[in-house]
């Protein structure tokens, strides 16, 4: 991303949310290390999917967050 990266953008929605509840946040990087992963978690990531994406995982993803495919799709930003 030309601004930020997906850690700095995690870690500035959990900063202007003023500890309100943040949206679930899901990495899916090509990162897929376990260093990579920690530091997804340590900024606050919720969850994390490997690229190539694979549809299973991100439904499992989307069921251990309590959501549907339905809902994810409507909360998603553009």
């Amino acid at each position: 991303m030309p601004l930020m990266d997906g850690y700095d953008a995690t870690r500035a929605i959990h900063s202007a949310r003023g500890g309100e509840h943040a949206p679930p946040i899901v990495a899916m990087t090509a990162n897929v290390f376990a260093e990579d992963r920690r530091r997804c978690f340590d900024a606050g990531m919720d969850d994390f999917v490997a690229k190539p994406i694979d549809v299973g995982a991100v439904l499992n993803v989307l069921k251990r967050l309590g959501l549907t495919a339905e809902q994810a799709e409507s909360s998603v930003a553009t």
